[in-house]
Order: C-alpha cells, then sequence, then structure tokens
C-alpha cells in the first residue's frame, strides 16, 4: 500500500511580514501622492453602516407645552 505524502506541494509558503509591510508602504505612498487622503477614525467607532434602526432621540421636556 502506498503512503500519502507528509507535504503538499503547489503551496508557496506565505511572505514574510517584512515584504508585506513593505509593500504595504509602497501603496500607501502611491495613494497619498495621486491626492488621496488619510481620515483618522476614533476608536471604536465602525466604517461599516449600522443595520439597526436609528435609535430616537431623546424629546425635550414637554412641561413647556
Amino acid at each position: 500500500m502506498a503512503t500519502k505524502p507528509l507535504t503538499t506541494l503547489g503551496k508557496k509558503k506565505q511572505p514574510a511580514a517584512v515584504e508585506t509591510s513593505s509593500s504595504l508602504d509602497d501603496k500607501v505612498k502611491a495613494f497619498l501622492e495621486a491626492g488621496g487622503k488619510i481620515e483618522k477614525v476614533e476608536s471604536g467607532i465602525s466604517g461599516q453602516p449600522s443595520m439597526a434602526p436609528p435609535k430616537p432621540k431623546p424629546s425635550e421636556s414637554k412641561e413647556s407645552e
């Protein structure tokens, strides 16, 4: 009976994190040179729109009626 090889052929090792960081820096630089702007987003804020309905705003006191 033939045994299976312990390694899988065809899968390449992921590039080192240094290469990834370097290529990301190049992409950011190109983006900025093309007129792009980077927007700072405060911690806890999501860029994804909420699917929930907006919360009702507290109404002003009804005593003035």
